[in-house]
């Protein structure tokens, strides 16, 4: 069995050939690194850090090893190698195995991502259970008095996940009118999550109007809803960011940054987005929004022939 581990030049791997007990050089197997990239990025959002990475995956590939082995094989330090192998073993994903010299073998993958996720879930349901003693905490102390004026202000968020729970703040707090203006890409990010559940739980309740462009994959989406046809519509128009006007009160725009790196095939954008109570910022997006909405009379929603 051979085993590709990384190294400094990026055409170039080093290989493990278990039949020879030997290293040898070879060109990187682009497939293979993709894949392994893609691993190691969805390990790390479980809390994993690089290192631990590298040292779950060399043992979940390669069975049981000595810590020396891991150390020389993937390039650490045996002091760091011996702290993250224990640390690995107290999230679960280790065994140390019994024997002369110690032995240290992985759980596979499957189980080892279910182990990370529980204890997300755990570490979850705690904070949860503090949010009320912290409270409690807070408002016992004497507090300053502070006169509320109200202030025009700015917010900048970045990642998906923060920019939903945005949406879904300002779904909650809707009194009246909730307008979103989302292009197919970010209708997706939109229809993935529980925000179009939520939207779709509130209908009844809001004047909601969801403008999308016109395009096979919105068209999709829009289907998909379910929403009533008076509250959507699709419009002839491209390259504007999304947006949503909450109450006319408050305004989540989001947009795109790219992500250039050296590597080709790791191209990848930044979600980003402002929410503001702005008057002047919400009046022109609510002007926008109003324009679109009038354009996209003449079109048929269903209308998938582009």
């Amino acid at each position: 069995m051979e085993l590709a581990l990384e190294t400094r030049n990026s055409d170039v791997i080093k290989v493990y050939d278990e039949k020879s007990d030997s290293f040898k050089f070879v060109k990187r197997d682009k497939g293979f690194s993709k894949q392994l990239c893609t691993i190691e990025e969805t390990l790390s959002k479980f809390g994993l850090l690089k290192n631990e990475i590298k040292v779950y995956l060399y043992l979940a590939r390669v069975g049981e090893k000595k810590a020396g082995e891991i150390a020389e094989a993937i390039s650490l330090h045996r002091t760091e190698t011996y702290r993250i192998l224990r640390d690995l073993e107290k999230k679960g994903i280790l065994f140390s195995i019994f024997e002369k010299p110690l032995k240290f073998t992985a759980v596979p993958l499957d189980k080892a991502i279910d182990l990370l996720v529980d204890a997300q879930k755990m570490r979850i349901k705690l904070l949860e259970k503090e949010k009320a003693n912290v409270v409690d905490l807070w408002l016992s102390m004497p507090q300053i008095k502070v006169e509320k004026a109200k202030k025009e202000l700015f917010q900048m968020l970045e990642g998906e996940q923060q920019i939903i729970l945005k949406a879904e703040e300002l779904l909650e707090r809707a009194e009246k009118d909730f307008q979103i203006f989302a292009p197919s890409d970010y209708l997706s990010q939109l229809y993935y999550s529980d925000f179009t559940d939520k939207l779709k739980r509130r209908h009844s309740k809001l004047d909601i109007t969801l403008l999308t462009e016109n395009s096979p994959k919105s068209n999709f989406f829009i289907d998909q809803l379910q929403l009533p046809k008076s509250q959507t519509g699709i419009v002839e128009a491209q390259g504007l960011p999304c947006f949503i006007i909450c109450d006319q009160k408050e305004l989540l725009i989001s947009f795109h940054e790219n992500d250039t790196r050296e590597d080709a095939d790791k191209k990848k954008f930044k979600t980003a987005a402002i929410w503001t109570n702005y008057s002047a910022f919400i009046w022109t997006l609510q002007t926008l929004f109003i324009k679109l909405r009038e354009s996209c009379n003449s079109i048929p929603a269903n209308d998938n022939s582009i």
